[in-house]
């Protein structure tokens, strides 16, 4: 099966997490795509969703699936989106695609995570996809700094803003043991927003497409 073949796959078998249920949230990327196109079908069913971009806002409103704002909503029960990593224990590097505050805040929102992959996105130790770490504009070059000394590489995304009018600093060369400690040092340093490691609120479910089958970790 081709790639895109694949996420098609894990996104057909989403679609069952979320049947009957009126408020869902949904993510951002390629896989997450296919997933929105799917939900065309359960529409009438689907009373509104919390999106985490304005790129995935506006799929949403093209189907007629109403945007709701998180303010508004009490409780989201299920939230399907992509990763650009997986490890074995279900933590993840999202951000590849710059949504990764509002991917976490709706994550966190959430009772239940569905995360979708294809099998090329399944490591070992995360940090072999560069870290996204959105910063303040103003504290780029004094977090990059402090993310050598944790022994990264970071990359200025240039002339890119994320939809919260912020900037990206990409950190490659990182090998992530602790996804839940290095989450926590990211996040204390002045300047950093949030960093793409979902680790203290990882997925709970991940459905992984590998050739013709959809593996399922719980």
């Amino acid at each position: 099966m081709t790639q895109d073949e694949l996420k098609k796959q894990v996104a057909a078998a989403a679609i069952e997490y979320v049947k009957g249920l009126p408020i869902i949230g949904v993510g951002t990327g390629s896989t997450v795509n296919f997933f929105i196109e799917m939900l065309a079908d359960i529409k009438g069913d689907i009373e509104g969703a919390l999106s985490s971009s304005e790129a995935t806002t506006q799929r949403l409103k093209n189907i007629g699936i109403p945007v709701l704002d998180l303010n508004s909503v009490d409780s989201v029960e299920v939230y399907v989106d992509g990763a650009d990593e997986v490890d074995p224990n279900k933590k993840l590097v999202k951000g590849g695609g710059g949504a990764l505050t509002r991917e976490k805040i709706i994550a966190a929102a959430s009772k239940k995570f569905v995360c979708i992959v294809d099998e090329s996105k399944c490591v070992d130790v995360l940090g072999k996809f560069p870290l996204p770490v959105e910063v303040i504009p103003m504290a780029r070059g004094y977090v990059a700094r402090e993310m050598e000394k944790l022994g990264g590489r970071p990359v200025w995304r240039e002339d890119y803003f994320t939809d919260n009018g912020n900037e990206i600093l990409d950190v490659h060369d990182m090998q992530i043991t602790d996804p839940m400690e290095m989450e926590r040092i990211i996040n204390d340093i002045t300047g950093v927003v949030t960093n793409g490691l979902f680790a203290h609120r990882d997925a709970d479910v991940v459905l992984i497409g590998k050739g013709d089958t959809v593996e399922t970790v719980a």
